[in-house]
């Protein structure tokens, strides 16, 4: 695993925060406008929609950079799933086009596992850029938390550089904010003694991790 300083990571994941809150916070800012300058209700209905929408979106993004970056506060070792679950909803109704199934039949997850669910569903959220099916399953067993992602669909948009993070072989000097959170989970995963793999095809990503469950959650 390459090793790259705290304080790189935080710029590098800053960044990211950044450019995913761009988007919909623009699109506040620019419903605010309009609706400001607006006298047809119809069109005042269509803004107050448009602002609802970006607001919800927002609110999904933070939820999701708090429990997938952040230290999730408010929630002891564990995080109810049904929290996780609610975030990538969000997420994927945004992106549009994606089917979403669950097989996680757990209550709670550890605060790592989520993270790394979180971001893995993250990244394949983003390689189904034509829409498709996004599975997400994970279970405890024999003292292990395992986790599986598999996005499917036409046509499967992944960074090469995002499966070397994955895997821990970027380099310092190579790593950007697309690439940050791959790294951050990989880094993550080899601490607690776990790990992470993936496969894709030109119709497939499945993404899995297998972490140690904290000694004081077993059984």
């Amino acid at each position: 695993m390459s090793s790259t300083s705290a304080t790189e990571l935080a710029a590098l994941m800053c960044s990211r925060l950044c450019h995913d809150m761009l988007s919909p916070v623009g699109a506040l800012s620019n419903g605010l406008e309009l609706l400001a300058d607006e006298q047809d209700p119809e069109m005042r209905a269509r803004c107050i929609e448009l602002l609802e929408q970006s607001a919800r979106i927002s609110t999904g993004k933070l939820k999701f950079f708090r429990l997938a970056f952040g230290a999730a506060g408010g929630f002891g070792e564990a995080v109810p799933v049904e929290e996780a679950q609610d975030v990538i909803e969000t997420l994927v109704s945004d992106a549009k086009g994606i089917k979403l199934n669950w097989a996680i039949d757990e209550a709670n997850l550890p605060k790592p596992a989520v993270k790394v669910l979180l971001n893995l569903a993250h990244i394949a959220i983003d390689a189904l850029i034509r829409g498709g099916t996004l599975d997400i399953g994970a279970e405890k067993c024999d003292g292990n938390v395992e986790i599986v992602v598999r996005a499917s669909g036409d046509r499967i948009a992944f960074d090469d550089n995002i499966g070397r993070a994955l895997q821990g072989e970027l380099a310092p000097g190579e790593l950007s904010s697309r690439t940050a959170a791959a790294h951050m989970i990989a880094t993550l995963a080899e601490e607690l003694g776990g790990g992470l793999q993936y496969k894709r095809t030109d119709q497939a990503l499945v993404m899995g991790a297998v972490l140690p469950e904290p000694e004081g959650m077993i059984g």
